[in-house]
């Protein structure tokens, strides 16, 4: 039996399906639905509104900008808690047993059984909407639309916006170059997170094996956790990655 009941919706939302843009976007954290059969996953609905179940505003950003760039886009709607769809489904961190300090006792020692329910009816479908809007076109711009938290274990974090990167700097860098040139905005790399094949998913798989340029973009929660800053935001990156992809040549 699927893990998700009739009613529910299915873990990937497709917009633009038929978009022109030579981009294709993904936002593999955007929601924080939880399967009817998994209750609450016994996290507050207090804790399941931060950071640690979705990445905040990334949708709305996600949205208005595969509009403006009439480019195709996948969304993924269930929490993270539930399986994170931009880990390797064997690393620990694709069930969290405890995501930042906080305890999700309904990933408490789950069996390959309960773990193969969620990949199937969640990552599975997701990543296979994901190559088949990539394979539905020409040679695409794989770009990985993500949020971090201002604040990480009391830590701050005083970058605006990130770009990531593992084999293939080229489009992240002259995105960055670009971001930097903007009045105000602090623009790191590879922070506060770097994209890799242990801790990562999106990239290496979807873009990375198919030769493909991509960036993976972190914006802070605190500027798009509203909807004018989501309009702001999709704005700038509307305007900002046809220039950067432009720089690449051949693309």
């Amino acid at each position: 039996m699927s893990l998700l009941g009739a009613d529910e919706p299915g873990p990937a939302e497709v917009l633009q399906e038929n978009g022109t843009s030579r981009f294709v976007l993904t936002a593999d954290h955007a929601g924080r639905a939880i399967p009817r059969g998994l209750a609450d996953l016994g996290v507050s609905e207090a804790e399941r509104l931060r950071h640690i179940a979705w990445d905040i505003g990334i949708a709305g950003v996600t949205r208005r900008l595969s509009a403006l760039l009439d480019a195709p886009a996948v969304l993924q709607h269930y929490s993270r808690l539930v399986v994170d769809c931009n880990r390797p489904t064997g690393a620990g961190s694709a069930f969290p047993e405890v995501s930042e300090a906080t305890v999700i006792p309904g990933n408490a020692g789950l069996d390959e059984a309960a773990k193969a329910a969620r990949i199937a009816a969640i990552f599975e479908p997701y990543h296979a909407a994901i190559a088949q809007a990539l394979e539905a076109r020409g040679p695409s711009i794989y770009v990985a639309m993500h949020s971090f938290t201002p604040v990480y274990l009391g830590r701050a974090r005083p970058m605006h916006v990130a770009v990531l990167y593992n084999r293939n700097p080229r489009l992240s860098q002259a995105l960055a170059e670009l971001l930097r040139a903007e009045p105000g905005l602090v623009v790191a790399e590879n922070e506060p997170y770097a994209v890799s094949d242990v801790s990562d998913y999106g990239v290496p798989v979807h873009a990375e094996r198919r030769g493909l340029d991509y960036v993976e973009i972190e914006i802070r929660q605190d500027l798009i956790q509203d909807e004018g800053g989501q309009a702001e935001w999709a704005g700038r990156l509307a305007r900002l990655l046809p220039l950067a992809a432009d720089r690449l040549g051949g693309t």
